[in-house]
């Protein structure tokens, strides 16, 4: 903070900066210019992880945090807190148990049992700075790596810090690194893979645009250890926030000579440059990414060879997505003894999440290997909002699987999460209440899946349209027992045929929730769900279309007053929907 008395931190993630933290920005520069205060800055940085909870104010060193702040508030901050030193207590988070507000960061259970590795400058450093990120020793991994080490050496220690891939099934990091820098050849590529295309997930956008000079950093590292020149960021252009700093980091990069040529006066070269996705989802596996980049169809290939082998151009190509490369710096500057005491016996470090769903605290976690679904939901998360009973997570995305409260204490790691017929993915954690219905899950993900299929291969593109048409029938009340077994042998096809992962993975939602949930799928198939319409009173303008016509007259109400459907009679057949003109009748979920 160097001369500063006070450094005030704002969030400008995605999140709030769409609740106007910008703006909250503006107004503490003119507070701070109107009241002629020297000592006090206000900056910008990236995600807190809090996300439910923003725009998010924080000030420094008093480690107060402020949430729910809006543009109107900052003169009752600047006033109260900055020139008095009374903090506003009305902007405080407030204990969910007890309602009573937490003055100090460190109190607040969401951040309790986390562990901060991939995004720990986030939140503390101004992204579009260089010169922030290098006074929390950034660039100084680089240093030691193209002074002091060999590229077998960097190599070594990925190894040995027993770094896996953070998404899909988790493969070695370093094993990865190892095969690019065998395969002959002068040209080989480094690709960081930003597309993030999980419904729900943004760990990788929050890292970039909270922390964007660790990834230009670590694909430096990588870079050299395996023997690539050239980089390159594969990012969906729906993520302009992401872009606009990792432009700014690469620029700054550039011009402080951490890119470019003979960086360090070690001789070595390297530069990174930007490409766009359209945000195909299929993009986020690795072969039909570099097609992408290629300017080819956005289509897998079959593996052997691997891009390590033939990738970009033909060329050896190492690709990785962005939280991996978040560990790089840090595990060459603090080694694989702290790295390694961090994690399970064969999932070593930390893992980011983004909780969502039906529990309190919703954000941005990073947490050890090894900790348990309870402790995130209850711990982090602050349980389930209304009282009401945990039912399950959906972890992985679309590619994932159900934990049930049976394995709610299970350690999240590679290998437990496989066991259960789950998997790691991306990240993204769902959580469910005992109000969601499991086939209507399975449902919305397979409608994700089956609309981002790339359509090469036949099992993906109609088997997963079938398997779509068959849950569907089921919750239509067409379905039956037999098509439970049939929607079973079609997934099971599925995975043994499908051409690439994402194939392989679409029917697990499936297939998780019918092993966990199976009385849901009789229900349906017997035809005991009762599903009925309702009708929203207050916008009901009492028309008595509805009423007319209504095949059995299961709507009650005079013209001109708010009317009402018996759900016992109601057979959902769908006709005072389309009848009403104002949208006052609510589908059934």
């Amino acid at each position: 903070m160097n001369n500063l008395r006070l450094q005030v931190l704002i969030c400008k993630g995605t999140g709030c900066v769409s609740a106007r933290s910008d703006l909250i920005k503006e107004n503490f520069d003119k507070a701070i210019e109107h009241y002629k205060i020297k000592d006090v800055e206000a900056m910008i940085t990236g995600c807190f992880g809090f996300c439910g909870e923003g725009p998010i104010v924080k000030v420094e060193p008093d480690n107060v945090f402020y949430t729910h702040v809006k543009p109107s508030d900052v003169n009752e901050i600047v006033a109260e807190h900055i020139l008095h030193g009374r903090p506003v207590k009305r902007l405080l988070y407030k204990n969910p148990k007890n309602k009573e507000p937490i003055y100090n960061q460190k109190e607040m259970s969401f951040y309790g049992k986390q562990t901060r590795v991939a995004l720990k400058n986030c939140g503390k450093i101004d992204p579009e700075n260089i010169e922030d990120y290098i006074s929390y020793d950034g660039y100084q991994a680089l240093f030691k790596v193209l002074t002091e080490m060999s590229p077998q050496e960097v190599i070594d220690i990925i190894k040995v810090s027993g770094l896996r891939v953070r998404g899909g099934g988790g493969f070695p990091t370093g094993i990865k690194w190892q095969n690019t820098y065998n395969s002959p050849g002068h040209e080989k590529y480094i690709f960081c893979n930003a597309d993030e295309g999980d419904p729900g997930a943004f760990m990788d956008r929050s890292i970039l645009e909270g922390d964007p000079n660790s990834i230009v950093e670590a694909m430096t590292i990588g870079g050299y250890a395996t023997g690539a020149n050239h980089g390159v960021v594969y990012i969906r252009a729906e993520y302009p926030l992401a872009i606009h700093r990792l432009k700014t980091a690469i620029s700054q990069a550039r011009d402080y000579g951490f890119l470019g040529k003979n960086i360090f006066n070690s001789g070595f070269d390297f530069d990174i440059e930007i490409r766009y996705g359209a945000g195909a989802f299929v993009c986020g596996e690795e072969t039909a990414l570099i097609h992408s980049v290629e300017g080819k169809r956005g289509e897998p290939t079959r593996k052997p060879p691997f891009p390590s082998v033939k990738g970009y151009m033909g060329k050896p190509t190492t690709v990785n997505n962005v939280e991996t490369y978040a560990n790089i710096p840090k595990i060459i500057l603090k080694g694989t003894d702290w790295f390694t005491s961090m994690g399970t016996e064969k999932s070593k470090g930390t893992k980011v999440f983004a909780l969502a769903g039906k529990v309190n605290n919703v954000g941005l976690v990073e947490v050890p290997m090894g900790i348990t679904i309870r402790e995130i939901v209850y711990d982090i998360g602050g349980g389930i909002p209304n009282g009401k009973k945990f039912k399950a997570v959906q972890i992985g995305g679309p590619s994932g699987g159900m934990i049930t409260k049976e394995n709610i204490d299970t350690p999240i790691d590679y290998e437990n999460l496989k066991e259960i017929g789950a998997m790691m993915g991306s990240g993204g954690l769902i959580v469910m209440d005992e109000d969601n219905d499991m086939v209507e899950i399975a449902k919305f993900y397979l409608e994700f899946t089956q609309d981002e299929s790339c359509g090469k291969c036949t099992p993906c593109r109609l088997g997963t349209k079938r398997l779509l048409e068959m849950l569907k029938n089921l919750l239509d009340d067409k379905g039956s027992d037999e098509d439970l077994q049939k929607i079973e042998d079609l997934c099971h096809n599925i995975i043994n045929s499908a051409a690439c992962g994402l194939g392989q993975t679409a029917p697990n939602p499936i297939l998780s929730t019918m092993k966990y949930f199976p009385d849901e799928y009789l229900k349906y198939a017997r035809h005991e769900v009762r599903r009925a319409y309702k009708i929203n009173k207050d916008k009901c303008i009492g028309c008595h279309r509805c009423a007319r016509e209504c095949p059995v007259k299961c709507i009650s109400g005079k013209p001109k007053e708010k009317h009402e459907i018996n759900e016992d009679k109601c057979i959902a057949c769908g006709t005072c929907f389309k009848t009403c003109p104002v949208g006052a009748v609510v589908e059934p979920k």
